[in-house]
């Protein structure tokens, strides 16, 4: 069985507040840079995070997800909590995530829910999972519903994905995109959007341009008929499996010095923690996943997804920490790609 991440939330916490100088952790930063540090504003994602069951083990996860999570799944209760908030909160979206989310069991409970409140569904997909035999129906599911697929793709060509997330993973992942392709995603239409989300290679900067686009919608029409409707990029964020890895080759300082030295005003108002609630497994809530997987949880009494108002988040103070570097580092990073 694979084991998790050596290095516990704490631990990791401990290791990027080392990484820096005093006058270097992030909110200092900010007040060296005369900027104040940002408040939560109106709330317009919905962020459920099922759990880290996955079908696939990416060596660049920071949830540590894999097929070894089944116990950290959503309970029944919760979901039913999720289901009452967005009645609740009314986000203009609901974002499913994981681990694999469509491993959940209610994951389509959840979907038909959203979508019934009028939310717009993003589901953040492997691509791999689609070709599980007991899901044989889960893509037209998705495209019946008018799902949003945010899709998993590191690079446009099979060496680099399959050496990020495993053997095989490339033409799997293709035959995925084909299967969307064949139902209508991929060909510009707003109601089956295709999105790919590209990690850049170990210690590199997200660097996406329109070019970049243009070359990998070239790319996988070349080598698969493959298309795709717009394509964004995530910066490896250093936690869990990426910071270990850090950890183990010596380069965790570097590579914060390198995050922090790319700071980027201009990315702090696109941040999605001002405008994204992410609920936990267990129906606990943070200003975002990363937040969530070190186990900072929202700044203030502690809240759960049960009970939280629209009031209590508004204004509310953020929780912020050295790898909050990573989504302000260049372009910026967020779950919807660059925020500057």
């Amino acid at each position: 069985m694979p084991r998790s991440p050596a290095l516990s939330p704490a631990e990791q916490l401990q290791l990027l507040e080392q990484a820096l100088p005093e006058a270097l952790e992030f909110p200092q930063h900010l007040a060296g840079e005369g900027l104040a540090l940002p408040l939560r504003g109106p709330l317009r994602v919905l962020q459920l995070n099922l759990g880290k069951l996955c079908n696939m083990r990416c060596s660049h996860c920071h949830v540590d997800a894999g097929p070894h999570q089944g116990h950290t799944q959503m309970a029944d209760a919760v979901v039913n909590q999720c289901i009452a908030a967005m009645e609740r909160l009314r986000p203009a979206v609901v974002d499913l995530t994981g681990g694999a989310p469509e491993l959940h069991p209610r994951f389509r409970d959840l979907v038909r829910a959203a979508r019934q409140q009028g939310c717009h569904v993003i589901d953040r997909c492997n691509l791999t999972v689609l070709l599980l035999p007991a899901l044989s129906d889960l893509a037209a599911f998705l495209a019946r519903e008018q799902v949003e697929i945010v899709a998993s793709l590191p690079q446009p060509e099979a060496e680099s994905t399959d050496a990020q997330r495993g053997d095989g993973t490339w033409e799997a992942s293709i035959q995925a995109l084909q299967q969307l392709n064949a139902l209508g995603y991929g060909q510009g239409d707003p109601k089956r959007q295709l999105t790919l989300m590209s990690n850049p290679e170990g210690t590199r900067l997200q660097q996406l341009t329109p070019c970049d686009t243009a070359a990998w919608k070239r790319r996988l029409q070349e080598l698969a008929g493959v298309q795709f409707d717009q394509l964004i990029g995530l910066n490896n964020m250093p936690i869990a499996r990426f910071l270990e890895q850090l950890q183990r080759d010596g380069h965790v300082n570097c590579y914060l010095k390198l995050l922090q030295g790319a700071f980027n005003a201009n990315a702090l108002d696109g941040l999605m923690c001002r405008d994204t609630l992410s609920v936990a497994a267990d129906g606990r809530l943070y200003d975002c996943d990363f937040n969530q997987m070190l186990e900072l949880p929202l700044a203030g009494d502690a809240s759960t997804i049960e009970a939280i108002t629209l009031e209590q988040l508004q204004n509310r103070a953020i929780r912020w920490g050295n790898h909050c570097y990573g989504c302000t580092a260049g372009q910026g990073s967020s779950c919807a790609g660059a925020t500057a």
